[in-house]
């Protein structure tokens, strides 16, 4: 017999994993899709607008980023990059297999929304722990469905299942290209199963993120623009507890050491203040693992000092620059350490390092550091506040080109 799934979306009961792989073979209702089909656009934009509604946005802030990043003109944007040109034509890949991580919960819907954007039909794991926004999002597709072409309700699958390597296999078996997310260990659990010969893997393993702050650039601002950069701060960290690959786990001083010192106490004050109006839930558990954490880098002689202000934020001061700890060491908890130029960070990256927020450079003084760094590490620099806006090139990867397959045609 074989081993079945639940569909969350479109939403129904348990159904067998090979009926599910067959009924995704079905020609769909009114022909196959195609890349940016008119079908799926419109299906995206009315889910962006639930999204958008007042009561949702309040509940799950996170979500506004996604109902923005799913408007017309912003998908419109990304299918620019896929658009046919003379002799090179795109094409969707066929089957996609999503598996996204569990702690964080909207970035199966970008990787999802690509996907079917470029014509692709979509099988998507939902971890049966996810929660909260997670089930918001699907409360808002499974609305959306009720206008919407047939053909989403024939292409587009997300399901939930167990530890159950057979669902696993005969999913993988089945996709042309399968798209792992959540870490290293993921990644090799999951390439445990075979794909098609013709498939392959999309893979996003563990990473880690950092700010960095030029000191006199922190000082010469506006009080608007250093009020703006903490919450910008606090949305980049707090959000997903400070768990999500692109959330600073480290933060970087950049000028002499009595500009850092009066540039960091100015940024902790307002963000002390931006916590005190969010109140940040930080349960007594993650408050015991933070001071296990960070009492451990002082064991290990990583840290020369730690200082708590109350549960939600703790700062570490790193004996070196080079000491980055990229664990996770709980929601709120800063290590930080000085460096006098951008440059001197440069030998301290690693590939493992994917975002760097930033305050205070100057876009020369940026790409700059992106030479110097070489592609060794850092695959994207945004300011800081914007650390969570997914956009359709990330870990390196221009995801729509790699949702689709080109065919060239040439001519004498």
């Amino acid at each position: 017999m074989s081993s079945k799934v639940v569909e969350r979306f479109p939403a129904g009961g348990a159904v067998a994993v090979d009926d599910l792989v067959t009924a995704l073979r079905v020609a769909p209702a009114g022909g196959p899709l195609t890349v940016g089909d008119e079908r799926v656009v419109d299906f995206l934009v009315a889910f962006a607008r639930r999204l958008l509604r007042p009561a949702v946005a309040r509940r799950h802030p996170e979500l506004a980023s996604l109902g923005f990043f799913l408007r017309r003109g912003e998908i419109a944007k990304a299918l620019q990059r896929v658009a046919d040109e003379p002799g090179q034509l795109h094409f969707p890949r066929g089957l996609v297999f999503h598996v996204p991580p569990a702690n964080v919960d909207t970035i199966f819907v970008y990787s999802w929304a690509l996907s079917a954007l470029a014509g692709n039909a979509n099988v998507v794991r939902i971890s049966s722990r996810s929660a909260g926004a997670a089930d918001a999002v699907l409360d808002a597709l499974n609305d959306t469905l009720a206008d919407a072409a047939e053909v989403v309700r024939q292409t587009q699958r997300m399901v939930s299942y167990g530890r159950d390597d057979a669902v696993t296999a005969a999913l993988s078996a089945a996709a042309d290209l399968r798209v792992i997310w959540g870490g290293d260990r993921s990644v090799t659990e999951i390439r445990r199963h075979p794909l098609a010969p013709h498939a392959r893997d999309l893979t996003f393993p563990d990473r880690s993120s950092f700010t960095v702050i030029g000191a006199a650039g922190w000082l010469a601002a506006t009080e608007q623009d250093r009020s703006a950069a903490a919450l910008g701060l606090y949305n980049d960290s707090y959000w997903f507890d400070q768990a999500a690959c692109a959330s600073p786990r480290t933060m970087y001083w950049v000028g002499d050491r009595a500009t850092a010192d009066a540039a960091r106490a100015d940024l902790l004050a307002r963000l002390r203040t931006v916590l005190d109006g969010k109140r940040p839930e930080v349960d007594a558990a993650m408050a015991v693992e933070k001071r296990v954490a960070t009492y451990g880098l002082a064991v290990e002689g990583a840290a020369t000092a730690i200082h708590f202000d109350g549960n939600d934020l703790a700062t570490v001061d790193l004996a070196e620059p080079g000491a980055i700890p990229r664990r996770w060491l709980g929601v709120g908890t800063f290590p930080q350490a000085r460096v006098a130029a951008l440059a001197d960070l440069a030998p301290v990256v690693v590939r493992r390092d994917q975002t760097v927020t930033h305050f205070g450079f100057s876009s020369a003084e940026l790409t700059a550091f992106a030479r110097a760094l070489g592609g060794r590490g850092v695959d994207r620099m945004v300011p800081v506040g914007d650390a969570l806006n997914f956009a359709a090139t990330w870990d390196g990867y221009d995801l729509m080109r790699e949702f689709t397959r080109i065919t060239s045609v040439a001519t004498r």
